[in-house]
């Protein structure tokens, strides 16, 4: 029989039923096993309860996308199977939990395979509805066609901190919801995907490749306030806060989560923080200042659906406008919007090296399905972007100062880039604000020296693109 590239999967029900652990346990088997992956998690806005579903394609080569279409779909309810068995390619199959009575009237005369299994009844016979989603691998691995040691071994893993018993009445779940899929499927010959043999791979959210970039690029500062699908972001962040000897620092809200990394940017640092479009709304002004103070700021703008408060957790790229026009004046900044989760840690150092190297705030714009969404990419090269930090001066070549003059650290150069020293360094004296200003950083109104340090700020920029 010849085998398949790859195939999508795909589960559905209420949240709180367990669904993302259940494709998170396959996911990460598979990665494991060298199969490349991108899942797909749809949710509503709540807490507990609304309609949500976990995908999976599973690949021999790398892919890109969830791609379209579903080979197998597994229903904990109705809704779940008129929503989405309408996505089930012809030869693909359907599995609904038997409690809720499936309607499969649609597919009558359809080649779409229907089967109504006791999901809820299984997982009771070990004692609980929460086995739901266990009882639902062991139907998934046995439609797949994968071995069942590996599933079995991460199970036994999963649970082994509670208890024995535990731990054997989920391996029973699973095995009960295996055999009920083979007993049911007989002689019928299931077309599997072949191992691909293992790979030195990752597999993960792009808000953490966001985040592991940001620690890659030197940052150890972060200043955030929560937000989806954003928070992810500083969740890593906080997780590793120890290991790694930085700052993580929790706002009352998102305009002064944006002052606060500035202010650690202003102190010599690479800080940055991190929100979603109504958050980059309410930076407009601190962002402008961060401008017109030459401040390299670097903003994680994970994008998600407006206006307003808009959808959420639902995917939608639309803060462009916003990253580029929201500010006020003549404000000069960089946006960079990444195409992969891969590049999602790739990029994000170039982000910290561009803000330092133009001395500009600069908006990093993943979307929400990158930024919550999981994808299998070749393990990360640490040493692949060099930190730059720009016209940093030493102390030691600093020239030394007479008073009552300051360092000109907004001087009029060729290039549009000044040379910048921070707080502290002998010589390297001067004045910031939120003011035009002269070299020196002093208030200065004149229409010529405004013209002036309006044209550097966008000389800089002109070689950006080089």
């Amino acid at each position: 029989m010849q085998k398949r590239k790859d195939f999508i999967w795909k589960m559905g029900g209420q949240q709180g039923e367990g669904i993302e652990s259940c494709g998170e346990i396959m996911a990460t088997i598979l990665a494991k096993e060298g199969y490349s992956l991108y899942s797909q998690r749809l949710f509503a806005s709540r807490i507990k309860g609304g309609h949500t579903t976990f995908a999976l394609r599973v690949a021999l080569e790398q892919v890109m996308s969830i791609g379209e279409g579903v080979d197998f779909l597994l229903a904990l309810d109705q809704e779940t199977v008129d929503m989405h068995g309408v996505e089930v390619r012809d030869g693909g199959y359907i599995i609904c939990d038997s409690k809720v009575k499936p309607d499969f009237s649609k597919f009558e005369g359809s080649k779409v395979n229907c089967l109504s299994l006791p999901i809820s009844e299984t997982a009771m016979k070990q004692g609980s509805l929460l086995m739901r989603n266990i009882v639902a691998l062991g139907m998934s691995v046995a439609l797949l066609g994968f071995d069942t040691k590996m599933f079995k071994d991460a199970i036994a893993a999963k649970f082994a901190k509670k208890s024995q018993e535990i731990v054997d009445k989920n391996l029973a779940a699973f095995d009960d919801g295996h055999s009920l899929v083979m007993e049911k499927l007989g002689d019928v010959e299931i077309d599997t995907l072949p191992a691909p043999g293992k790979k030195d791979q990752m597999f993960l959210l792009g808000n953490e490749a966001c985040a592991l970039g940001a620690i890659a690029a030197g940052s150890r500062f972060m200043a955030s306030y929560p937000i989806t699908p954003a928070s992810e972001v500083m969740e890593y962040m906080i997780k590793n806060m120890d290991k790694l000897g930085a700052t993580i620092v929790q706002t009352e809200d998102e305009i002064a989560a944006c002052m606060t990394a500035m202010g650690g940017v202003y102190a010599g640092v690479r800080g940055f923080t991190c929100t979603s479009g109504p958050g980059l709304s309410l930076m407009a002004e601190s962002l402008s200042m961060a401008s017109m103070a030459e401040l390299p700021m670097v903003v994680i703008d994970v994008q998600r659906s407006g206006p307003s408060t808009g959808m959420a957790t639902k995917v939608e790229q639309s803060d462009i406008d916003a990253a580029c026009y929201n500010t006020h004046g003549d404000y000069a900044g960089i946006v960079i919007s990444p195409t992969s989760i891969e590049e999602c840690f790739y990029e994000i150092q170039k982000a910290f090296n561009l803000a330092e190297m133009y001395q500009c705030p600069v908006i990093f714009m993943p979307d929400l399905q990158q930024g919550l969404n999981k994808q299998s990419v070749p393990t990360f090269d640490l040493n692949r972007v060099p930190i730059n930090r720009g016209k940093m001066m030493k102390e030691a070549d600093l020239p030394e100062l007479e008073q009552p003059n300051y360092f000109k650290r907004f001087e009029l150069t060729e290039d549009g880039i000044s040379p910048r020293t921070i707080p502290g360094m002998k010589n390297g004296l001067f004045l910031s604000t939120g003011l035009e200003h002269n070299e020196e950083g002093k208030p200065a109104e004149a229409p010529t020296m405004h013209v002036a340090q309006t044209d550097k700020r966008f000389r800089k920029l002109e070689t950006v693109a080089d």
